[in-house]
């Protein structure tokens, strides 16, 4: 090539206006290779969307993408958890009414009466006794239930106990023959009533002996019946 020639297409144009046309140009092509290239390497790192969908090539930084309803992903309530299969509805838990009906038995007409129906008492004849007079007392048992009960009214069981201090002098339910059972049917408010007489004389083990008088003083007269027992009692022997 003729160096004239080059030389002359820079002389008509100038020098200045040559420059910028092939910085332009060159420029131009370096921003086409840039953006071809970003393009290439976006759409091979682009992760995933939730939904599974690749974000397409190209695609700018303020593409949106749709995210799963709230409602799809919303877990069961307590009424939809009910009908799962396998599941099971909350059974009625047992009224108040059954079950204290269940945890207790209503007591029939002749049935044993409960200790806490009955009430005993005691009172003596009098509050002094001379000598050579039998002290004498009367007895009673009543019950307070609503239907008619069955109560074990014999000297072991219904029991009454004359005590000095701490020493005790005398029971109904020493020297006992037989088996001493006597039941009795009670009737609600209406009392059985017996008369004891003590013969002033102290209980021994051995009942077939002559069994000592007891002193003058004062005792105390108690009548029992299982875990129930009556006021004291107090009189005096002269």
């Amino acid at each position: 090539m003729d160096p004239d020639t080059f030389r002359g297409d820079v002389g008509v144009e100038g020098g200045d206006v040559y420059w910028r046309r092939r910085v332009s140009v060159l420029t131009g092509m370096l921003v086409v290779v840039a953006v071809v290239a970003w393009a290439c390497s976006s759409a091979s790192s682009k992760p995933e969307s939730p939904t599974g969908v690749k974000a397409s090539p190209g695609a700018g930084e303020s593409m949106v993408v749709s995210l799963p309803s709230p409602l799809a992903s919303k877990s069961p309530g307590p009424s939809s958890a009910a009908l799962l299969p396998g599941s099971r509805l909350p059974s009625a838990s047992a009224t108040p009414s059954s079950r204290a009906s269940a945890g207790s038995r209503t007591r029939g007409a002749g049935d044993p009466c409960d200790a806490k129906d009955l009430v005993v008492a005691l009172q003596a004849g009098q509050d002094y006794y001379n000598r050579g007079v039998t002290p004498n007392f009367l007895l009673t048992i009543v019950s307070t239930a609503r239907v008619a009960c069955t109560v074990d009214v014999g000297p072991r069981a219904l029991e009454m106990r004359v005590t000095s201090g701490s020493d005790r002098v005398w029971s109904t339910a020493d020297c006992v023959s037989g088996p001493g059972v006597d039941t009795q049917t009670l009737q609600r408010g209406v009392p059985y009533v017996r008369t004891i007489q003590w013969d002033r004389r102290l209980s021994g083990s051995d009942c077939s002996s002559r069994r000592s008088s007891a002193a003058a003083g004062t005792y105390v007269a108690s009548a029992y019946a299982g875990p129930l027992r009556s006021p004291k009692v107090v009189f005096h022997l002269r």
